[in-house]
């Protein structure tokens, strides 16, 4: 009898890279008025930029094992110093192949201004300027097809999310949900596009993940409703949220990310369940726990497409996973930092 070895799982994510300048501050200060900060740090960052980290890094089952290939495509200024120095090394020590990330001539290296409040929990407030995030490649479909198409096979799992033109992302939204393509979507709209998110462009994802704000803007947005800003005292009700993507988008599994009380989960097949919050003695900067989240999430996702199994068969394995990325969720927020703050898997054992 032949035995069919699972190949090695690959996950490919298109999305943002940024620098982040991160100022830490007791409050932020009101209109005019002028604080003494605690400290400023520059780091490497952008959704994209951590998703993939946090898929590198899941994918370390000892310091110098790596059991998933992870390629990142995106974009950032040309002779960026930053992109060098910083964001480059990031990727790469957390197993994460740059090969496919254009240096724009057109374009700065997208940043973020981050503030961090610390006498609010770790909260903090976000500027994003997104320069090549928002140029050349990530606004051509077409090229980024062809850089997924340059890559030794399709992956198992494409990441996306919501840094990126909204154009570019709907387009491969619909590239991927047709399913003729072998690579399934793991798609977490954040920030939510003020022009929301078409149900037809939806239909089909595989794995949609939002926190508390983002689920309620995309349910007006697949029922054609405005996105609006959601207001303290809206309804979240999960149990009555989720099934609206699996009946009317067909989305396949449905998790929403609720903070400190935990994660809850929905699959098209039934299976439904809340994950704990995991206590921690003080968090510190809440930055890329969403980010740290996705990235373990997807990686469970892709091991176990890898295996030849369909994803109607992960709800046996669903609960496990939501629970292992809310553990690296919970050590990310009690460091300081994007990209930095992500632990590898080996550190959660």
């Amino acid at each position: 009898m032949t035995l069919t070895r699972p190949r090695t799982p690959q996950i490919t994510i298109i999305g943002s890279l940024n620098i982040d300048f991160v100022t830490a501050t007791p409050r932020c200060p009101a209109a005019g008025e002028t604080l003494t900060a605690t400290s400023l740090t520059v780091s490497a960052g952008g959704k994209g930029g951590n998703q993939a980290v946090a898929c590198g890094r899941s994918s370390f089952t000892s310091r110098t094992t790596q059991d998933v290939t992870v390629n990142m495509i995106g974009a950032v200024g040309a002779n960026d110093p930053y992109y060098s120095t910083l964001l480059k090394p990031a990727l790469e020590t957390s197993g994460v192949d740059t090969a496919s990330i254009e240096q724009s001539e057109h374009a700065q290296t997208g940043s973020a201004t981050i503030i961090v409040e610390e006498g609010s929990g770790g909260e903090n407030r976000i500027l994003v300027v997104p320069g090549a995030n928002h140029a050349g490649l990530m606004g051509d479909m077409g090229n980024i097809v062809a850089a997924l198409r340059a890559q030794e096979r399709y992956p198992d799992i494409v990441v996306l999310q919501g840094e990126i033109p909204r154009e570019t992302t709907l387009s491969l939204l619909s590239y991927f949900n047709s399913g003729e393509k072998g690579a399934k979507v793991a798609f977490n709209p954040a920030p939510v596009f003020p022009d929301g998110v078409p149900l037809e462009k939806l239909c089909g994802t595989a794995v949609l993940i939002m926190n508390e704000t983002e689920v309620v803007q995309m349910a007006r947005s697949i029922q054609g409703l405005p996105v609006g800003d959601v207001v303290e005292g809206d309804d979240l009700r999960p149990e009555e949220l989720a099934p609206q993507f699996h009946e009317r988008a067909g989305v396949e599994i449905v998790l929403i990310t609720l903070g400190a009380k935990g994660v809850y989960f929905s699959t098209k097949t039934g299976r439904t369940g809340t994950v704990a919050g995991v206590k921690v003695a003080k968090v510190v900067d809440t930055t890329a726990a969403g980010d740290t989240f996705v990235g373990y999430f997807a990686t469970a996702v892709a091991r176990f497409l890898a295996s030849g199994k369909g994803l109607e068969a992960f709800d046996e394995e669903i609960e496990a996973a939501v629970s292992r990325a809310n553990s690296a969720a919970a050590m990310c927020v009690q460091r300081r930092g994007a990209m930095q703050s992500i632990p590898f898997a080996y550190d959660l054992e």
